[in-house]
């Protein structure tokens, strides 16, 4: 694969500051009702223009994360606390305020708890529907380490999107994705696209992939079909930016070409929609992401195997 090789970040990934009225509203009420985003945790490139426009990921179940991604910048560690009753009514009274058509829900690993804080996720869901039932629900959830019943519970919520990310490729699991699995993460997928296919069809699965971690052309490609085999329906792609020094270099800065050549590639294989650019992240244009499913996936009924 081409690109440019790490150093100083080329022009395509320059970002303007702007803190206007929208901005600082948004932080100020973060911040009244003690909520995590993932917009500030995860020093997402895009906050700017999120919050500028009125829009936020929450993030919940606290700021301390029990794995050690090397790509994430959120704190990780031994949670001090359990899961606080009030998030689920913070965020529904963030949701109403911000008067959000689509609202983005995600969350540390809390392998700490019994079901990974997918009853959380659950009351979260449940909350924003009481509060505002207009509004459409995605969830990126973490793979809650294959815990029975913890899918089942996020998912008999109804939310409208069900998203979780792979990431990168799986030879590149052992440093990036320390304590998660490729197959793991296939089958959570395929799981949730079975219940989009049996009881929920207007549900949409997501998934996603960041480059630049040091993958080869043919590995995403790869791991592409694996998505679509496992029935996703949406996928987005975006550069790897390392948040800090102790966190895993950039490999390359791959070139908006490529990211519009990978999203010719998605299309093809029948992803209902596909975001592809160096700025893309999951929630990144969400509300997009939504009318109706992708066709039926050609090939395995089941999630293939890991290369």
């Amino acid at each position: 694969m081409s690109g440019i090789r790490a150093g100083g970040r080329p022009e395509w990934l320059r970002i303007k500051i702007q803190t206007g009225e929208s901005f600082r509203r948004v932080r100020s009420m973060v911040d009244e009702l003690r909520l995590h985003t993932v917009c500030a945790e995860a020093r997402c490139p895009n906050v700017y223009e999120c919050w500028n426009a009125g829009t936020a990921t929450f993030m919940i179940l606290g700021d301390t994360c029990t794995r050690t991604c090397g790509f994430c910048n959120v704190k990780s560690g031994k949670p001090l606390a359990g899961v606080d009753p009030v998030e689920p009514a913070h965020v529904a009274e963030a949701v109403a305020r911000l008067s959000l058509g689509h609202a983005v829900i995600t969350s540390v690993d809390r392998d700490d708890l019994p079901d990974g804080g997918a009853d959380h996720f659950a009351r979260v869901i449940e909350a924003i529907r009481e509060r505002s039932p207009s509004c459409a629900v995605e969830v990126l959830t973490p793979d809650f380490k294959g815990k029975p019943g913890a899918l089942d519970r996020v998912l008999a919520a109804r939310p409208e999107v069900f998203a979780h990310n792979v990431e990168t490729v799986p030879r590149l699991y052992r440093t990036a994705r320390r304590g998660s699995s490729y197959l793991g993460s296939l089958a959570l997928l395929h799981a949730a696209a079975r219940w989009r296919d049996e009881a929920m069809p207007d549900l949409v699965v997501k998934s996603s992939v960041m480059l630049g971690l040091g993958e080869r052309r043919d590995e995403v490609l790869a791991v592409l079909g694996d998505l679509r085999r496992s029935g996703v329906d949406v996928l987005t792609l975006g550069q790897y930016l390392q948040p800090s020094a102790r966190h895993l270099p950039v490999e390359r800065y791959v070139p908006p070409a490529e990211f519009a050549e990978l999203r010719a590639e998605g299309e093809t294989l029948g992803f209902r929609h596909v975001e592809s650019g160096p700025l893309v992240r999951s929630s990144y244009h969400a509300e997009r992401h939504r009318p109706g499913p992708a066709p039926p996936p050609s090939g395995a009924s089941a999630p293939p195997p890991v290369r």
